[in-house]
């Protein structure tokens, strides 16, 4: 089981993670917190109705790994996106109607890594078995979903970069621990996925 997710009986994943693996997923998704953001909490007072309406950013976030997990609803190549005013106008109203429902999603997801793991019991040798529900199981392929494409917008890849100099780098370059998490975030998310499939 170290290092992918297996199939639970009656649903839900379970996989082995070492003290690193498990300091180093709790750090990314409170780090995926903090970049999403807070939420704004409700009044206790507060009407349901007029929440559910409640208007959202219309503008692209400026941070590119922001714009990443909350992109425009429509759009077009970058050489044509300034000529067409009116696509800039519908992503804008779409925007401002599904971004904060987005927000909180994503902060469910990673609140849902975030306590998962501080529920784990120690396995003995410094690990731990985590043993996930199966809707537990959605909301981290959520959060291991937005965690790569963070990690994938700061370090730059492309479709391209499948086979790219990314993938060989030295050592001594910084951006080294960056890939290898990235590398390892994609390993768990493709078992996860596994898991969930008939």
């Amino acid at each position: 089981m170290a290092g992918r997710f297996e199939a639970l009986p009656g649903g839900g994943a379970a996989v082995a993670l070492d003290e690193v693996e498990i300091s180093i997923l709790r750090s990314l998704a409170v780090q995926l917190l903090e970049l999403i953001g807070p939420g704004d909490e409700p009044a206790e007072d507060a009407d349901p109705l007029a929440a559910l309406f409640a208007e959202g950013p219309s503008e692209p976030p400026s941070d590119p790994a922001l714009a990443r997990l909350f992109p425009d609803a429509y759009s077009k190549p970058e050489t044509e996106q300034a000529e067409d005013e009116e696509l800039r106008e519908f992503s804008a109203e779409f925007r401002r109607f599904t971004e904060n429902d987005l927000r909180a999603r994503k902060r469910d997801d990673a609140l849902a890594v975030v306590r998962n793991i501080d529920a784990l019991t120690a396995a003995g040798e410094g690990g731990a078995i985590l043993k996930l529900t199966a809707e537990d199981s959605l909301h981290w392929l959520g959060a291991l979903n937005d965690l790569r494409l963070t990690i994938g917008t700061r370090l730059e890849v492309t479709d391209d970069d499948e086979t790219g100099d990314l993938y060989r780098l030295p050592d001594s370059d910084p951006r080294k621990p960056m890939v290898m998490a990235y590398l390892w975030l994609g390993a768990l998310q493709e078992t996860l996925v596994e898991t969930l499939m008939p």
